[in-house]
């Protein structure tokens, strides 16, 4: 699913045509991010953005940082 754990959080790069895309991308990963209350961390280069999803509070990676990197897959 291009999953990787690196350190205590599963990271993924999505690569897209253009900045605009990513930026989209970056805006529907948002809306659900606030829709779960869960929020990854994300970083931007022009046409790619990596997300790192894990859950602070328990200090590495949950049964829902899995279920939520499945659901960014498909957006």
């Amino acid at each position: 699913d291009g999953w990787t754990e690196v350190g205590k959080a599963l990271e993924r790069t999505f690569e897209f045509d253009s900045f605009v895309d990513a930026l989209a991308f970056v805006n529907r990963v948002g809306e659900l991010a606030e829709t779960e209350n869960h929020h990854p961390d994300i970083a931007i280069h022009y046409n790619r953005v990596t997300l790192r999803w894990w859950t602070h509070t328990e200090g590495g990676i949950t049964d829902r940082d899995r279920e939520l990197a499945a659901k960014s897959n498909a957006l």
